[in-house]
């Protein structure tokens, strides 16, 4: 895994020129990252302050770029859950124990705790990648998905890119504050995944 991360770094490093090709590739790859690939934004955004430190690029643009990139991409997340995703669960999901009361449940969720979950889910790794394909299963409203999207991802977005400007070329100190928290939010949603299993296998003995 730390051999996979330090690849990850030198190609985003490498991969992010100054100028306007700079802007271009930061708005690329935090659209992927919202767009579920994980190309982390704990290495995209940083690398972007550091060239803005050097010069090479504006601060505030860099800010306002990823910010954008991340809204683009949850976008495209948001629509496949609400399209074809929404359509895989209601068809396939009885493979994985999901029933299709289980999508309706889902949807009176996100219709009660989505915003807050949304938006809080901006600053945590690994959730904020993942949290617009649920959403857009749930169908939840698109202008307010937009808004707490951007409301989220500004902060997260300005933190590691400041981050990166004043740490400069020891940018990648950022991830030992990201990483403890990356694990930790893997562990919960590991053990709840866990938990959900255990009680739909035991709903499901039970109703037989």
């Amino acid at each position: 895994m730390a051999h996979l991360l330090e690849a990850v770094k030198t190609w985003v490093q490498n991969f992010i020129p100054g100028g306007v090709g700079g802007y271009a590739a930061i708005f690329f790859l935090m659209v992927l990252e919202s767009a579920c690939i994980p190309i982390p934004s704990e290495v995209t955004m940083p690398v972007g302050g550091l060239l803005a430190s050097q010069g090479k690029l504006s601060l505030p643009l860099v800010i306002l770029d990823g910010t954008a990139a991340n809204l683009a991409g949850s976008l495209i997340s948001y629509y496949v859950g609400r399209g074809g995703g929404r359509a895989l669960l209601l068809r396939y999901g009885r493979y994985v124990l999901i029933k299709p009361h289980d999508v309706e449940r889902a949807d009176e969720w996100f219709a009660r705790y989505g915003p807050p979950a949304v938006f809080f889910s901006r600053m945590l790794p690994v959730l904020r990648t993942f949290i617009s394909l649920p959403a857009g299963v749930a169908r939840m409203d698109l202008r307010r998905f937009s808004i707490l999207t951007v409301l989220g991802c500004l902060p997260w977005v300005t933190a590691l890119a400041v981050a990166g400007y004043f740490l400069g070329q020891h940018w990648d100190r950022v991830l030992t504050y990201t990483r403890p928290l990356e694990y930790l939010v893997l562990v919960g949603v590991v053990a709840g995944a866990a938990v959900w299993l255990v009680r739909r296998r035991k709903a499901s003995r039970a109703a037989v």
